[in-house]
């Protein structure tokens, strides 16, 4: 670990934490997975887009974001970069460029509204992805660092701080909508498509998105990174918006990231990192706007012909066998199209300009623009802009107009998008290993430490996910015996919202409140200090099992931003004195138990925690992995762990620490934050009866059952880790006793 002095005592790392980047290790894949990542390295850029924002799971897609990573951040040469730098200088290079942009923007700005249309809808992929690199920022391996807590709190307020109507991406796609580009929601399979998206764009979107799948390990260039896109303002200059982070905010960030170098071991190196970041923003925003421009002088120079002839080509491949009656020219229209790849489009635009279907009729139209009004054949198949710019050609032929058929293809870019094809290609990283495949590790505290590395350790991830499923499988014993557990009542029963929000009240008031009675007897300081060691595992993970919710490409449920306000809340929402995982640090030094950090190699060999609760970690870890997969899962298990954070056991635990004046900040924060009136556990049980009501409009009840199997599972899990002695009970109990609950 890299970090400046800061309050430390015996074997803890410090408080503050000013880490500023994490060691340099290798990324370990098995055999399979660093080949089909290899493979990729020569797919179109759209593909590796694609690939990269929807797979949120497998060891192939976090070693292709490294291969991507690789062809873009190149190490930086340690004999010229200037390591003695200061934020203010960095400052002044990027509004040097952004000054040198702004001329360019502003007559991109300035366009008539097709061209700009055109301009906004090529950049609208990069202007909706922005701030995807700050997607993990937040995670087992870097939290409670200073700097990455001003990240979170930044990217946390670039969602909408709770409401995502309020966000970044929300405000440029309406901005894009007041300007006329509508557009699908990113992650769907046409995106790219409907966008228009040319090579280049896509290549900047995959350096954005391979950056968000490795932050941990890439924190000096993300660093830069963040400040310099935002501080550029490309999207805001193209439309005239403000900006949504002050620069000066940005820059204090940079400035504090900065000064904690200084003291680094690996200062120097940090800095020429970041330095990096900084400068390859600087050359994509550059060779991006200038692809812009050479998009809009070709735009401005479409004949006519050409702006049609490039709506038939967008359509072509849909188009034909509906139409076998229909002729232009010579050639069935069922023929023309029959393979779009192949089409020879000057041909059949000299036919169809003298074709019947454009001969003007006696009210001035002609048979193709009657087709494509409200009544005609073709209704709906063209948008407004397409079906004026068909007008437009049928008035120009009309009026006689000559045709010009010599189409120049559209290469904005291309140039720059063969240079980052060439070097993607050719990326072979030496810190990529190939291990075998082999069983997960049998000590728990090396899976453990691999998974809270994840980043170097993909090739654990299917170990992660049968250690998962593993747990939920065992958890559903509880659904026969459930109603025996002491703080919960994991037991089945049949879901509608009425019946779970009644569960919840009668587990909040029987297992947590009503059995409250003060101590009579404190314990002696030695058990108080153990009973905190066997909770302090799983505090020091706090949050992690919603860490991945907020992803680009997982917001479009409701219950994914009420699910990522949670963990924004167990991280302070960007605050280091209200980050859970900085308030259990200063609660066991109250206790003189001074920790490294759980990702140091030292964690594994620290004698303060009890070897056999890191099961608990493990399976809240594992379930976070798997995002998408067992997204049901993490429901319930939210559920679980929001309502223990209530009634007997914490007020138990706050009144044995002050008896012997230990820090009560964690149970404190807990008790009020979790509350059921509004707090956590109500919007966990909120968040469920949210998402399966989505499911039952969406597919059916059966659909909401086969869901709500899986939440039950997952609350079942937490329970399960929890209800240590009913376990117990259960596994030394006779068979027919402890017989499993068939449903």
């Amino acid at each position: 670990m890299t970090a400046s002095a800061g309050p430390t005592t015996a074997a803890g790392f410090p408080l503050p934490d000013l880490t500023t980047s994490l060691p340099r290790a290798p990324f370990a894949g098995d055999p399979v997975a660093v080949a089909e990542a290899a493979a990729l390295r020569t797919a179109p850029p759209g593909e590796l887009l694609r690939r990269l924002l929807s797979d949120q799971e497998s060891a192939t897609a976090l070693l292709l974001a490294r291969h991507v990573l690789a062809a873009f951040l190149p190490e930086p040469d340690a004999d010229t970069a200037d390591t003695d730098i200061g934020a203010d200088d960095i400052a002044a290079l990027v509004g040097g460029v952004r000054d040198e942009l702004a001329a360019d923007l502003g007559r991109l700005r300035d366009a008539v509204p097709a061209t700009r249309r055109a301009v906004l809808r090529q950049r609208a992929p990069l202007a909706l992805l922005t701030g995807c690199w700050l997607d993990t920022v937040s995670q087992p391996a870097t939290q409670p660092s200073v700097v990455v807590n001003r990240l979170f709190g930044q990217h946390f307020r670039l969602l909408g701080a709770g409401n995502p109507q309020r966000g970044l991406p929300r405000l440029r796609r309406r901005a894009l909508e007041d300007l006329g580009v509508f557009l699908p929601e990113i992650e769907t399979a046409d995106f790219l498509h409907k966008a228009g998206a040319r090579p280049l764009t896509e290549w900047h979107g995959c350096f954005q998105l391979a950056l968000s799948r490795l932050p941990a390990a890439f924190l000096p260039e993300l660093v830069g990174v963040h400040y310099a896109l935002l501080a550029l303002g490309v999207d805001d200059l193209l439309t005239g918006a403000d900006a949504f982070l002050p620069e000066t905010e940005l820059r204090e960030t940079l400035a504090e990231y900065l000064e904690f170098t200084r003291d680094a071991p690996t200062g120097p190196e940090d800095r020429r990192r970041l330095l990096a970041g900084v400068t390859l923003v600087l050359r994509l925003e550059r060779e991006h706007v200038a692809a812009l421009t050479e998009l809009a002088a070709w735009h401005d120079g479409l004949s006519p012909d050409a702006r049609v002839a490039a709506i038939v080509a967008r359509h072509a491949p849909f188009a034909g066998r509906q139409h076998r009656a229909v002729r232009i020219g010579k050639e069935r229209l069922t023929d023309w199209f029959a393979d779009p790849e192949q089409l020879d489009l000057a041909a059949f635009m000299r036919e169809f300009r003298a074709s019947r279907q454009l001969r003007p009729t006696a009210d001035g139209s002609c048979r193709f623009l009657q087709s494509i009004k409200f009544g005609g054949p073709m209704f709906g198949i063209f948008d407004e802009q397409e079906a004026a710019d068909f007008t437009a050609w049928a008035a120009a032929i009309a009026a006689g107009d000559p045709p010009d058929l010599d189409f120049r293809p559209c290469t904005a870019g291309d140039e720059q998008a063969a240079v980052w094809s060439a070097a993607l290609a050719a990326s072979t990283p030496d810190d990529i290993v190939t291990v075998p495949a082999a069983p997960a590790p049998a000590d728990d505290r090396e899976f453990f430490h691999r998974l809270v590395n994840i980043e170097h350790f993909p090739h654990l991830l299917p170990h992660a996910r049968e250690r998962a499923e593993a747990g939920l499988a065992a958890a559903e014993e509880l659904f026969e015996h459930g109603t025996e557990g002491r703080h919960t009542d994991a037991s089945w029963f049949e879901y509608t919202p009425e019946a779970l929000l009644e569960r919840v009240d009668r587990i909040y008031w029987d297992k947590l409140v009503d059995p409250y009675r003060p101590l009579t007897e404190i314990p002696d300081r030695d058990e108080v200090v153990f009973g905190q060691k066997t909770f302090a595992l799983g505090s020091l993970i706090d949050g992690t099992w919603a860490y991945r919710i907020g992803n680009l490409g997982r917001r479009h449920r409701d219950g994914d931003t009420m699910l990522f306000s949670i963990y924004a809340d167990e991280m302070g929402r960007g605050d280091l004195a209200k980050n859970h995982i900085t308030i259990i640090h200063q609660v066991l030094a109250s206790m003189s138990v001074h920790l490294p950090h759980i990702r140091q190699d030292a964690f594994l060999d620290q004698d303060e925690l009890p070897d056999h609760l890191y099961g608990f970690s493990i399976h809240q870890i594992s379930l976070a992995l798997f995002p998408d997969s067992l997204y049901n899962e993490i429901l319930g298990y939210n559920l679980g762990i929001e309502m223990f954070g209530l009634g007997q056991m914490r007020l138990h635990e706050i009144q044995k620490l002050r008896a012997h004046h230990f820090d009560i900040a964690y149970e404190e924060a807990h008790l009020s934050i979790d509350n059921l009136s509004a707090g956590h556990a109500r919007q966990s049980a909120e968040i469920i009866v949210g998402h399966l009501d989505g499911v039952r409009r969406d597919a059916g009840p059966e659909a909401v059952r086969r869901e709500w199997r899986r939440i039950w599972r997952g609350y079942a899990s937490f329970a399960h880790f929890v209800e240590h002695e009913l376990v117990k009970r259960l596994r030394t109990a006779p068979p027919a006793a402890a017989a499993d609950l068939v449903i």
